[in-house]
């Protein structure tokens, strides 16, 4: 009974409540309609966002912070959902989380082999720390140590006995050849994609199902667009194309993969997986632009499955995967607003990157 209705009864009380918490499509519509980042940031602090902003002094609100301090309440989310979920789901919320980690592993690595090239006075590790996420007593990657460490070989040592010590041991051959950070962030991501969908096969009934749907769909999305800008940009060969992807997902298949990266019309392969996306060719003439907009209408594609899993039978997994993708969407929407409005960008530059505005009926 406790992956039923009495082990998910709390959770899914608590979720909901933090669901409803989120910023509605006109939330973020009207702090879009902030004249500048000081507007932005006053506007805020009346959000359940206040109580992370309103700590920051004058002189300490600079986009950076700001960001960091919004991402805290996504920490926060993560905490509160894998301390009051079901114990036999736990693994698979811990290691979607770590999808923060795999983020914060490779800026260290970008910032080490860059830090030559920054023209500060500040020591390396304060240049990096703000640009991190808040991960907290998750924590299992020494990132100071490594960024003090100077170079990645000295930082990669530093990576025995954590959950990253053998992929990116293993990618280090080729790093040392090709002294490029590509075949490190490839190998991290593959790993922590193919431990997130091992851990959904470790659940079963509904809570399979429901994890499969959502971080499937999730895993869809970034599977096809590496999948496209490998084809696309890099002119990766059909074997580097097939290693450097994921054999499996919820609707994006190894056959597909394997089409798009043997020469089959892109169009074609998207066109079949995803028939209510309309106009994938004219979106694939122009690859610059049109990409992004792809990958923002197969987000669309996750934010309803994310909104339909509130609705019917409660208990399950469902709802709290959900809320947290949710969750970190409504992030993203933030931070392009936040950048949007420091860089006084007009209207038409950054309304049209917002997900959550999509909603509005």
């Amino acid at each position: 009974m406790a992956s039923g209705v009495f082990g998910y009864a709390a959770i899914s009380t608590r979720v909901r409540a933090m669901y409803s918490d989120l910023l509605t499509p006109q939330d973020i519509n009207r702090l879009g309609d902030s004249s500048d980042f000081q507007s932005l940031a006053g506007a805020l602090k009346s959000t359940p966002y206040g109580k992370y902003t309103s700590s920051l002094k004058d002189n300490e609100l600079t986009p950076r912070r700001v960001i960091l301090q919004i991402r805290q309440r996504l920490a926060d989310s993560y905490s509160s959902v894998i301390q009051q979920a079901p114990e036999q789901t736990r693994p698979l919320i811990k290691q979607m989380y770590r999808y923060f980690e795999v983020g914060n592993l490779k800026a260290v690595l970008r910032s080490i082999q860059t830090v030559s090239s920054w023209n500060s006075d500040l020591p390396a590790w304060e240049r990096v720390r703000e640009v991190l996420f808040p991960y907290g007593n998750f924590a299992s990657i020494p990132a100071q140590a490594m960024v003090d460490s100077g170079n990645i070989a000295s930082a990669v040592e530093l990576l025995k006995g954590t959950p990253y010590e053998s992929t990116i041991s293993f990618a280090m051959k080729r790093f040392s050849t090709e002294q490029n950070l590509f075949p490190l962030e490839v190998a991290l991501d593959l790993d922590y994609w193919r431990g997130l969908w091992s851990e959904i096969k470790n659940l079963s009934g509904r809570d399979r199902d429901m994890g499969a749907k959502l971080i499937g769909s999730l895993m869809d999305l970034n599977n096809l667009m590496w999948v496209i800008r490998y084809k696309t940009y890099h002119k990766l060969s059909e074997e580097e194309l097939i290693n450097y992807t994921l054999p499996f997902g919820y609707r994006v298949k190894d056959e597909d993969v394997r089409a798009i990266a043997a020469g089959s019309d892109i169009a074609t392969v998207v066109s079949r997986i995803y028939p209510n996306i309309a106009d994938v060719n004219a979106l694939l003439e122009d690859p610059q632009a049109g990409l992004p907009k792809l990958e923002y209408l197969l987000k669309q594609q996750v934010m309803r499955q994310c909104v339909s899993a509130f609705i019917g039978y409660p208990f399950h997994i469902g709802l709290p995967l959900a809320y947290l993708i949710l969750s970190d969407f409504e992030v993203q929407d933030l931070v392009v607003l936040i950048e949007a409005k420091s860089s006084k960008l007009k209207d038409d530059a950054f309304r049209p990157l917002l997900l959550k505005t999509s909603m509005i009926q």
